[in-house]
């Protein structure tokens, strides 16, 4: 099995939350396994996005918060944060290369997850790709993705996986 990180970017600051009923939709019709994810959603004029992991809708096995707030915030925070912590941003960015999260993947969403626009984060397996993309359409919805092998997965899931 390979999971999927699948980030949905919307033109407003509320599409991701929308895409919830449609994601939780398609995961009851077992079109998906939605293994982990969390919602970013970025008002105008907000200095930074707003953050929420999706818990409610995951099971046992999730990466978890802590994972979320690491790469959010490398994806998100990094660049305020000046060059000082940009060296060290760039050493916590290659180490997420080993779990199938590179450096054009992290660039590419922080480039177009900006100010009055959103995205759902899904971390999934099993997806009927067709019809999960199908139920997007009509929504604006840019699909950005990178797939992880099963050895990718399972390093991350060592790195983040909350008390058992």
């Amino acid at each position: 099995m390979m999971a999927t990180l699948t980030v949905w970017r919307f033109p407003t600051a509320t599409g991701a939350d929308e895409a919830l009923d449609t994601l939780q939709k398609l995961q009851r019709q077992e079109l998906i396994k939605v293994e982990d994810g969390a919602v970013v959603s970025w008002p105008d004029g907000a200095r930074k996005p707003r953050t929420r992991h999706l818990g409610d809708m995951v099971g046992m096995g999730a990466v978890g918060g802590a994972f979320w707030g690491f790469i959010l915030g490398l994806i998100f925070f990094v660049p305020l944060l000046g060059a000082a912590l940009g060296a060290a941003g760039g050493a916590l960015g290659g180490h997420l290369a080993h779990v199938g999260i590179d450096d054009d993947f992290v660039r590419q969403v922080r480039e177009k997850v900006t100010p009055g626009t959103s995205a759902l984060f899904v971390l999934s397996s099993d997806a009927v790709v067709d019809r999960v993309r199908a139920e997007f359409v009509g929504r604006q919805a840019e699909l950005l993705e990178t797939n992880l092998s099963a050895e990718e997965e399972a390093r991350l899931r060592e790195a983040f996986t909350e008390g058992e």
